[in-house]
């Protein structure tokens, strides 16, 4: 599975990794994404997502029912 959040669609990010000498080398940041699952009290279901500690945040502040009927209008599968 890659490493992308559901909910806000961050990926790994990608640069260089700069030493004291300033050569460059190439290095990726990977998000932190972690699976929680969530109660769907609509469908009387638990649903389980892999979402970033952002994305978390968001889910706080909209509620869970609201980002799931934002991921099912774009076609994600819940």
């Amino acid at each position: 599975m890659s490493a992308r959040c559901q909910v806000t669609g961050r990926t790994v990010g990608f640069g260089h990794a700069v030493s004291h000498s300033h050569h460059r080398t190439r290095r990726s940041w990977s998000p932190n994404v972690q699976r929680k699952t969530y109660y769907l009290p609509s469908e009387h279901r638990r649903i389980s997502l892999r979402v970033s500690a952002k994305g978390i945040k968001v889910i706080d502040r909209d509620g869970i029912e609201a980002v799931v009927a934002r991921l099912r209008k774009t076609g994600a599968r819940i």
